[in-house]
């Protein structure tokens, strides 16, 4: 506890224009997601998603699979990664039906609260799938190529995540008005201390 009584954290925001956090990850079928081994075009586009056991998951997911080939081409690559442990992992893609998109699992609670997520204790279900013992909570975030990070949305619960049209349509509007977006748009957010303090 703190001295005022509060609890202690270590959630700290991941700050834009700063580097992001690294992330190496198991993919569903095989092979390694390495955060710094993509060379996008314009940004690596990671989506934490809370679990096999989350329908709202499985619904946002299927929805970005469906987009994918729309980021693709204005030059976005993306990944969606969680805490589940490798049987869990491995059966999202299947059972989820993931055609396209790539599928990490495994990382760690430390590694999820590095990127400033909210984590959950996992709950047992009569029925259907349970909870993992700790999971992530929904995080999204748009990581320039050089490795610092563009965007994110971080959020406590697993309903109203950023709308993948509304990115799309966020960089079609910024694509239109002739800007190169990380130069002439740069990460908005990005001072550490309050102004005047």
């Amino acid at each position: 506890m703190r001295g005022d009584g509060l609890p202690m954290t270590d959630l700290v925001p991941v700050i834009p224009r700063q580097p992001a956090p690294p992330l190496v990850a198991r993919l569903a079928g095989g092979g390694l997601y390495d955060l710094r081994r993509e060379q996008p075009k314009l940004f690596s586009m990671i989506v934490f998603y809370r679990g096999l056991h989350c329908q709202q998951c499985n619904n946002y997911l299927v929805e970005l699979d469906g987009l994918l080939h729309e980021f693709e081409k204005r030059g976005v690559s993306a990944v969606a990664v969680s805490c589940d442990e490798p049987g869990r992992g491995e059966r999202t893609r299947a059972d989820w039906g993931l055609k396209n998109l790539r599928v990490a699992y495994g990382i760690s609670p430390r590694e999820a609260r590095d990127w400033g997520l909210f984590l959950t204790e996992g709950r047992p279900r009569k029925e259907g799938l349970s909870e993992p013992p700790v999971c992530c909570e929904p995080g999204l975030f748009l990581v320039n190529a050089d490795g610092t990070l563009f965007f994110s949305a971080v959020q406590n619960m697993p309903f109203a995540r950023p709308r993948f049209r509304d990115l799309i349509d966020g960089f079609k509007f910024l694509f239109d008005k002739g800007y190169f977006i990380t130069k002439e748009c740069p990460a908005k957010g990005e001072l550490v201390s309050v102004p005047g303090d």
